[in-house]
């Protein structure tokens, strides 16, 4: 029977607390098949969308993103924690669970009307993407896609990031 990508995701119960059913992705990417199904799905659900460059948000989204940035020969532009990028940087606060946080991208990774895709891992809240979204377009560009490899759709995620177009691999309707 051929494996699924949903095979690949290592469920966890009751972590960090009682009552949560942790979605480990790290059992796709210690794969190698799995690796690459993701990777060649997110791919094939582009391969209509006009676009120029990737924006991968750290951490995982980088591993996601950059590969899918070499498949598709598109340049790569990592939004970071703050503080880490070592060249002028632009920054958007975001709220967290307890308390906010801080990410940023270098004042020349997008260029005025370039076409972006956003990757990430997981879609939870949608705080961190929607931040990066702020930064992009504060930049000049244009999101024309945001992709993530899981969505948690009972955490709402994906209407925090309306009115961009949103694509998940794999979703979960709980939390």
């Amino acid at each position: 029977m051929k494996k699924k990508l949903e095979d690949f995701v290592i469920t966890i119960p009751d972590f960090p607390e009682p009552g949560i059913m942790f979605r480990d992705i790290t059992g796709i990417l210690q794969d190698a098949e799995g690796f690459r199904m993701a990777v060649n799905q997110m791919a094939d659900r582009l391969k209509d969308v006009d676009f120029d460059v990737v924006v991968g948000a750290e951490s995982r989204g980088f591993i996601f993103g950059a590969a899918l940035a070499y498949k598709l020969k598109k340049a790569f532009v990592p939004a970071r924690k703050k503080g880490k990028l070592p060249r002028e940087t632009i920054s958007q606060s975001y709220e967290l669970e307890y308390g906010t946080a801080e990410i940023e991208m270098h004042t020349d990774s997008i260029r005025p009307g370039q076409k972006v895709v956003i990757v990430d891992d997981l879609i939870a809240t949608g705080g961190t993407v929607k931040a990066i979204c702020k930064l992009v377009e504060r930049l000049g560009g244009d999101i024309v896609k945001v992709c993530f490899v899981m969505e948690l759709a009972g955490l709402k995620g994906r209407e925090a990031l309306k009115p961009y177009e949103v694509e998940s691999l794999i979703i979960y309707e709980g939390k």
